[in-house]
């Protein structure tokens, strides 16, 4: 019984928001074009129900480019309506289309002159009367067996606000890039916007010896660095080499007395580099690629810094 009732539940959710892809028209087409030409804010309101999921519309809206808040419509009749600006659109979501404190508001929403649009499943009500533009939101039955509880118009409120959002996105050509930058703290805005200039280690913590120091000296500079790694340099200051825990084993393997050897004598020629300005997801694929751990960055033919895996999983680039 809880089974068949859970999925009684979902196929009337379905087929509610599938209803909606028969009401994508001119007025989608307009409500689209007015958050797209906004200038000011979107501004969002609804209550109860409504009102939860207009912040989710809000919070949408935000987070893909269309600056945009939710305003309760209550505390908006008690002052809250100062919010609004004249360069404002205004989404009012009512399935009823005659809650008494969102039709309180129309009156200054129209006195402003502010677009309105109107998301509403009853096409006579005085807010679908009062929209610009007028997105049904209409379901056949609510998933609430008493059908009391906004269940199925809920969902089917969401789904519209998200083809709104997504269709403004499209429309506007935000990027991914663009959503990166508005979200910082997330892994995809970290993958898009950290540089390995951001992470490397440089200056006196980067690993260096030239090609004629000797390995005790060099085995000290790998130690005390702590990346298991250093660069060799030319007289010219260019990187020439490198010599990792894996190159001293190597060289212990073949019985080589390799503390009185130089460092060109261990090194590996020509290790991985990356450059300054390349994104730190770029390193990290690079180090996958190649199954290693750190990459030196290069200003030409000299190495400013190197990163290491370690800083990328700290920064949660991975």
């Amino acid at each position: 019984m809880v089974i068949e009732q859970a999925k009684k539940v979902l196929k009337i959710e379905a087929e509610a928001i599938f209803a909606l892809t028969e009401r994508i028209n001119d007025s989608f087409v307009k409500a689209v074009d007015l958050v797209c030409s906004c200038k000011g804010k979107v501004v969002v309101t609804g209550v109860g129900k409504s009102g939860l999921i207009g912040q989710k519309i809000a919070s949408t809206l935000a987070s893909t480019g269309t600056p945009s808040f939710f305003m309760h419509p209550a505390e908006g009749i008690h002052g809250d309506l100062g919010m609004l600006s004249r360069n404002d659109v205004v989404i009012a979501i009512s399935n009823s289309g005659e809650s008494d404190e969102v039709s309180q508001i129309l009156t200054v929403v129209k006195r402003m002159g502010l677009p309105l649009i109107a998301m509403t499943g009853n096409l006579s009500s005085t807010l679908a009367k009062a929209g610009d533009a007028l997105l049904d939101i209409s379901v056949k039955e609510e998933a609430c067996p008493l059908g009391l509880a906004p269940t199925a118009s809920t969902t089917a409120t969401l789904a519209m606000g998200d083809a709104l959002a997504v269709a403004a996105l499209d429309k506007r050509g935000f990027k991914k890039e663009d959503f990166a930058l508005l979200h910082p703290g997330g892994t995809l805005g970290k993958r898009l916007l950290l540089r390995v200039s951001d992470l490397m280690h440089k200056g006196k913590d980067l690993p260096l010896v030239k090609e004629e120091t000797l390995m005790k000296e060099a085995l000290f500079e790998i130690t005390s660095k702590r990346l298991g790694i250093t660069g060799v340099i030319d007289s010219r200051g260019m990187l020439t080499g490198s010599i990792t825990d894996g190159d001293l084993r190597r060289a212990m393997e073949k019985g080589l007395d390799i503390l009185n050897k130089k460092a060109s004598d261990i090194m590996t020629g020509n290790p991985k580099r990356i450059g300054t300005d390349a994104l730190a997801a770029e390193a990290l694929q690079k180090m996958e690629q190649h199954s290693i751990t750190s990459l030196f960055v290069m200003d030409g033919e000299k190495a400013t810094g190197i990163v290491h895996l370690h800083a990328l999983l700290k920064a949660g680039v991975v």
